[in-house]
């Protein structure tokens, strides 16, 4: 699953790719705690398992992918 935040005063966004098995409830329940004060960080862990944590106050929006998401590279479908 593939997951991108973006950062207020930061010009990239996160970019992160979890491991096929992570909760896609789980990180939705975590990231909804952050946004509501309940937590400071939001840590979420890639999938190589190196730990990232964002500032709650400084999140701007959270976009999950789709845990079968893949990249398409060229021009066709």
């Amino acid at each position: 699953m593939d997951v991108r935040i973006g950062v207020t005063q930061a010009p990239r966004e996160i970019n992160l790719e979890l491991a096929d098995d992570a909760d896609r409830n789980d990180l939705k329940a975590r990231v909804e705690a952050a946004l509501s004060g309940a937590s400071d960080v939001l840590w979420i862990t890639d999938k190589r398992g190196n730990d990232v944590g964002v500032p709650a106050a400084k999140i701007a929006y959270v976009e999950l992918g789709s845990a079968e998401s893949t990249r398409k590279i060229g021009f066709g479908d």
